[in-house]
């Protein structure tokens, strides 16, 4: 290899796109590259070999943001530890072996968002629902793919478009897979969608869809409602329970207000549930205001089942 080599050249060797490339550089300061007279970046054997250590390291499921300040030698410890390539992909899936179906399902559709490609997109999550069923393809595919798409495109390996993509598809499957399920007016009802200021909510659609196969009747009110709003939606539905997904921004000082409001205008016997990416940066708050925080889908599932027990008794 020459002394120095473009970006297209770094990027045919590491596997990364040139976006990628160029948002670490600007965001976390991975490399430092030379420039030619022309401005034009020109990276040495040493960005290169750091560029790929990184890259296998983000695809093992690591956050570029938490392993950046690493040094090569560091890098090359860290991915000896790690396990198998079927693990790291579906590390957010639950612990048991994989099949191959499900790999295979998982790194399709990791494609299909890296091409844009509508159509295959659905193609897979339409048979990966006929093979694995409705709780399968929530809990061992989608649920998965939105953590690593969403590390994908922090760590600047997904554009904001192909996050947005992969969004809006999912989303959309998954309101038909939601409103599929026909219950009746006795079924216990359970409002879902995020709070004042929390503007992603694929969690909470993916919540949504697994409370009615679970069957809840849902009422999704969606993205960034404040407290009186989601108040408002629980008294005119009469719920039993509030779901809410809390993903980004992980330090909203309003939050912690927004949530004492809760507390205070919700029906005493309202059970609020909290999941997402981001709870464990309001973990106090939550603990404060008597929230129950799930970390996945079999333990929401567990806590919707002792719910409906219970009011039902």
């Amino acid at each position: 290899m020459p002394d120095t080599v473009s970006i297209q050249t770094v990027s045919a060797l590491t596997g990364l796109t040139p976006h990628a490339i160029r948002a670490w550089e600007r965001r976390y300061g991975a490399i430092e590259p030379a420039r030619s007279k022309g401005r034009h970046r020109l990276y040495a054997q040493e960005d290169v070999q750091r560029l790929k250590l990184l890259a296998a390291a983000t695809r093992a499921g690591k956050s570029i943001s938490r392993i950046v300040q690493l040094d090569n030698v560091q890098l090359q410890e860290l991915l000896a530890r790690q396990p198998g390539r079927e693990a790291r992909f579906l590390k957010p899936a639950p612990a048991d072996q994989h099949s191959s179906e499900e790999i295979s399902f998982f790194e399709r559709t990791l494609g299909a968002i890296s091409s844009l490609d509508t159509r295959a997109m659905e193609e897979i999550f339409q048979a990966a629902q006929i093979s694995l069923g409705d709780q399968g393809l929530l809990r061992r595919l989608i649920a998965p793919l939105a953590h690593t798409v969403g590390e994908r495109w922090r760590s600047g390996l997904f554009t904001a478009a192909q996050e947005h993509f992969f969004t809006a598809i999912s989303k959309v499957f998954l309101w038909n897979l939601t409103r599929q399920y026909h219950l009746d007016a006795y079924a216990p009802k359970i409002v879902v969608g995020t709070p004042s200021g929390q503007f992603h909510d694929l969690g909470a659609s993916i919540v949504a869809a697994a409370a009615a196969n679970n069957g809840w009747n849902v009422c999704y009110v969606g993205a960034s409602l404040p407290a009186f709003e989601l108040v408002g939606a629980v008294k005119t539905t009469q719920s039993s329970a509030l779901a809410l997904s809390i993903v980004y921004p992980e330090d909203d000082p309003k939050l912690d207000l927004e949530l004492a409001q809760l507390q205070r205008m919700l029906p005493q016997n309202t059970h609020v549930f909290v999941g997402g990416r981001a709870v464990h940066a309001y973990s106090t708050a939550l603990s404060k205001y008597g929230a129950r925080v799930v970390k996945t889908l079999e333990d929401f599932d567990a806590e919707l089942d002792a719910l409906r027990k219970v009011t039902s008794s």
